[in-house]
């Protein structure tokens, strides 16, 4: 496994050891076009560090192992890519390219089993759900120990997401930088909801975390184009409830098993 913290040049290396392994491609595009990257299994340090500035005190650093690779979309789910597999689009910052917003927890629960059912998906063995956190934030930090995935700065982030200090508005996916596991908009542009209900952390090191057992709030991640940098950063968690959907909100899809 990929263990925390490894270099973008170490990030390459796992995702292509991992898909020879599996004799899979590092990359692969789907029968509606969404295109996704494969994401190596490993061990990082979830959550930040007490020095952390702006830091939230649901963000309780812990060590998370991930047992097995998945596929993880490129980019957020793109109107266009709701449209054709839901036959909808409520999004208010209209554009094929932009991600898809105003979409509840439960409509990004109903676009992956639609997505999941189409013949092709069928036929490929592909299967998709949402991320758990965990899944999210360690693909979301690529081997990085820093705030954001892009550095250690505010500045930094700027090269890699659409935030309120560059946008006013949800921008066309993939137009920034992409971290080290070629992920685009892991950072700001909307907020992506996750398969976790939310919680308090594990007070030790946890294997394949599933979030809480209880409460109705589902996580979200990211960041998004209306929020200061630091809400942005890598371990910072927000939650709303499923039935909610605003212009904030999104989500991108985990494909599984890699081994089709």
């Amino acid at each position: 496994p990929a263990s925390a913290p490894f270099s973008a040049q170490q990030a390459v290396a796992y995702q292509q050891a991992w898909a020879d392994a599996f004799q899979v491609p590092v990359g692969l595009t789907n029968s509606i076009g969404l295109k996704l990257r494969l994401v190596p299994a490993g061990e990082f340090l979830m959550g930040s560090a007490l020095d952390v500035a702006d830091r939230g005190q649901d963000e309780k650093q812990h060590a998370v192992a991930l047992s097995a690779p998945y596929y993880l979309g490129v980019y957020e789910v793109t109107q266009q890519q709701y449209q054709q597999v839901m036959g909808n689009n409520d999004s208010k910052f209209r554009g094929p390219d932009r991600p898809v917003e105003q979409v509840s927890w439960h409509d990004a629960v109903a676009f992956c089993a639609k997505l999941s059912a189409l013949p092709a998906e069928k036929a490929a063995g592909h299967v998709y759900r949402l991320p758990t956190e965990a899944e999210w934030e360690y693909a979301c930090r690529a081997g990085t120990v820093t705030p954001y995935n892009a550095g250690e700065s505010d500045d930094s982030l700027s090269n890699a997401a659409w935030f309120n200090g560059n946008t006013e508005a949800t921008q066309p996916v993939g137009q920034k930088q992409p971290n080290a596991f070629g992920l685009f908009d892991m950072s700001g542009n909307v907020w992506e909801w996750c398969q976790d209900r939310y919680g308090p952390y594990a007070d030790e090191q946890v294997r394949d975390p599933q979030g809480s057992s209880l409460g109705s709030e589902r996580v979200n991640r990211g960041g998004s184009w209306i929020n200061l940098p630091q809400v942005c950063r890598s371990a910072r968690r927000s939650r709303y409830s499923p039935e909610r959907s605003y212009t904030v909100l999104g989500f991108r899809v985990l494909c599984l098993p890699v081994d089709r």
